[in-house]
């Protein structure tokens, strides 16, 4: 029987595309909803049943997300603006953070960098991410977008940031077929408005790609603390030198994170957003 990947679910209604090319329509056959349901991002095993195609089974899963609701994702590329609105450290940091904990890689993409000379100080913030080995991406009016095509090549992305960073825009310019919904920035508040209602794949670049409202809750509330703690890729090239092995990074002796961090190697900003990320995971338990 055939696989095919989910990438699109109405209903009890599925749009499948097969490893050979083909989109089809298939709808979960009833063994498999007495189990777990197929969602966008699955490999599953199909069956043509004559008048109809049945999903049969679900393949296994490298991974999945909750909020949205996706399976088996690559990267998630996350566009922050330069400017209007404003980049920030805080937002990024806490995007990398869940995105790296649900065993996703980042791609950073920062867009509008038309509108600031290079010699504006908030490089120099961007400059660390890099240094600490994070993919980083430059896009703006007039500037290619070959390199965001390149990295998207035979990925499954989930596409996240900023509101009014130019998520839809970019997309449009690496696809001038593919359409997102649209929308002005809000000037009043400074920031854009959200118009994605739900997470379907669409080719794009050869890839595929999923917008991804969900991340912008940013809810910490089922974060496992001892799982954080050394999912934060600054702090892996220092990971496992601690003086306990129970470190959490904060007030413990002998912390080798906090070492780096007092070095300069590891992004001091990185690490205040993860001490207060500590504090949003308790903050967010507490019963009410």
């Amino acid at each position: 029987m055939p696989k095919a990947r989910v990438i699109k679910i109405i209903s009890n209604h599925y749009t499948v595309f097969t490893e050979d090319g083909q989109r089809l329509d298939a709808v979960a056959m009833g063994k498999l909803r007495l189990k777990k349901s197929p969602v966008v991002g699955d490999w599953v095993i199909i069956e043509n049943l004559s008048d109809k195609w049945g999903i049969q089974s679900i393949e296994p899963r490298f991974n999945e997300l909750v909020r949205p609701l996706i399976a088996n994702v690559d990267q998630a590329m996350i566009v922050m603006s330069l400017i209007q609105p404003d980049f920030s450290t805080t937002l990024l940091d806490r995007l990398i953070f869940l995105i790296s904990y649900a065993n996703i890689e980042p791609l950073i993409v920062v867009t509008k960098c038309d509108l600031l000379p290079m010699d504006d100080p908030i490089y120099k913030t961007i400059a660390e991410y890099q240094k600490a080995g994070y993919r980083v991406l430059f896009t703006g009016r007039g500037m290619s977008v070959d390199p965001i095509k390149e990295a998207l090549k035979n990925k499954v992305t989930v596409l996240t940031g900023q509101s009014g960073a130019g998520k839809s825009s970019l997309i449009n310019r690496i696809d001038g077929s593919f359409e997102l919904i649209t929308q002005e920035i809000s000037k009043a508040l400074g920031r854009g408005k959200h118009t994605t209602r739900h997470s379907e794949l669409h080719y794009v670049a050869q890839g595929w790609v999923a917008d991804t409202p969900g991340f912008s809750s940013l809810d910490f509330s089922m974060i496992d603390k001892d799982v954080f703690r050394w999912i934060i890729p600054d702090f892996k090239p220092v990971m496992g030198n601690c003086k306990f092995r129970n470190c959490m990074h904060q007030n413990e002796p002998g912390c080798a994170v906090k070492a780096a961090v007092e070095k300069n190697e590891i992004s001091l900003i990185r690490y205040e957003n993860y001490v207060e990320c500590l504090k949003m995971i308790d903050e967010e338990r507490k019963p009410l």
